[in-house]
């Protein structure tokens, strides 16, 4: 019996590992899989045979690019319709903070309308489409119910996801997204829903990996998040923050204290809840998407994140309103030409810091032991990645040692 099941050679490979060589960059390389996991990693040269005897089975990347298979640690992307109209009004010169009879509500309105066969209908090609670009790994929210079914709902088609596509969809609860127009005046009453209700059953029906509380001036206050955070902590869930996005209001510290796995958006943020992340290990997940598709002018504080070493990963935010992308490549270009990534930093940002984003510590580098997760590129080098706009150069993706797209 071969020592592996699969062995992929004649690869340039980004391993994404840390050391002196940028990108972890092996020339001429070669990864072996057993069970799922990467059993052999290195140059061609330095195989033991020749890999017909290694392998059950050779593909030759005719000198192509493999990196880790790419992890978007923030998506939205289950919903019901569009907000096209919300686009057409912000072009025009309309504020995301008045939108008008659209925003979050009106995303609302439509996935309630929509039952649990047509939402993951709509959902499913914007999954592959991400597939398609490099992910073997995706983080989906709920937030677009903000009543117990619709969110329940939400969170049944996110698992239905993963396993229809045959990647990892880690699901995370954002009920306390925005305070919903029937509990304006009641806003401790709908967290006693939250809190209360809410966490504790998808904790025991084991719908949520974590729980999300987007803490800024238009929906939860500093206080209101702390109490969301913690009733999820009491669950056993991991928590994340939308964190400064629109204000300064004190969210990345929220997120510090509680020990979240990240704080995303960030733009606001100041040099207090930058060291405040420091401190916790809270990854910084940025949105250039978001930044871009808001018209936005202050950007996150990169040169604060980089001085306190506090890790930077990136996500397409895709949802409805702020950030209808389904590419991670477009993201790795956003995130180099508007907040100035290295092309280095941005790759990192969807590789292993976006893997640490999600708690997930088997993944987002190519080192022996982890999990054979690849995004196989027809590239040269790995800054090509960020440089291309339009366009996916990925031509497969494995995901646990077995290709997505059987080669020939």
């Amino acid at each position: 019996m071969a020592p592996y099941d699969t062995l992929w050679v004649d690869a340039h490979v980004a391993t994404m590992v840390t050391g002196e060589v940028p990108f972890g960059a092996i020339s001429q390389g070669a990864i072996a899989s057993r069970d799922g996991r990467i059993a052999w990693i290195g140059k061609m040269a330095d195989l033991k045979s020749a890999p017909e005897r290694l392998a059950e089975r050779v593909i030759d990347v005719g000198g192509r690019l493999i990196t880790p298979g790419l992890v978007d640690p923030h998506t939205h992307l289950v919903f019901g319709g569009d907000r096209l109209a919300d686009f057409e009004r912000r072009i025009s010169g309309d504020s995301y903070v008045d939108p008008g009879g659209g925003g979050i509500a009106y995303t609302v309105a439509r996935t309630r309308a929509c039952d649990e066969d047509e939402l993951f209908a709509a959902s499913e090609p914007r999954l592959r489409a991400l597939i398609r670009g490099g992910a073997t790994t995706v983080e989906i929210k709920s937030g677009y119910g903000l009543d117990v079914e619709t969110e329940r709902r939400m969170l049944r088609v996110a698992r239905r996801l993963g396993v229809a596509c045959g990647i990892t969809v880690r699901t995370t609860y954002l009920g306390a997204h925005v305070i919903p127009d029937a509990y304006r005046e009641r806003r401790d009453a709908y967290l006693d829903l939250v809190c209360d209700t809410m966490i504790p059953q998808l904790a025991r029906e084991g719908l949520a990996d974590a729980v999300d509380v987007f803490c800024d001036e238009l929906a939860c206050t500093a206080r209101e998040a702390e109490r969301v955070l913690a009733a999820a902590r009491a669950a056993g869930l991991a928590v994340k923050v939308h964190a400064d996005q629109l204000a300064a209001v004190g969210a990345a510290e929220v997120a510090a204290r509680h020990g979240a796995l990240s704080a995303d958006h960030l733009e606001r943020t100041t040099d207090a809840g930058v060291r405040a992340l420091a401190r916790s290990g809270t990854v910084a997940v940025l949105l250039p998407g978001a930044f871009h598709y808001l018209q936005e002018k202050t950007k996150p504080p990169i040169a604060a994140l980089r001085a306190h070493g506090v890790p930077i990963a990136l996500a397409t935010d895709c949802n409805p309103g702020t950030s209808p992308i389904c590419a991670t490549t477009t993201i790795l270009n956003l995130a180099c030409v508007l907040f100035g990534l290295s092309p280095h930093e941005a790759l990192a940002g969807v590789t292993r810091h976006a893997a640490k984003a999600l708690g997930l510590d088997d993944r987002g580098t190519l080192a022996i032991g982890l999990r054979c997760d690849l995004a196989i590129w027809n590239v040269a080098a790995p800054a090509e990645l960020c440089y291309w706009l339009g366009t996916s150069p990925c031509e497969n993706v494995v995901v646990a040692g077995v290709p997505l797209v059987t080669p020939p």
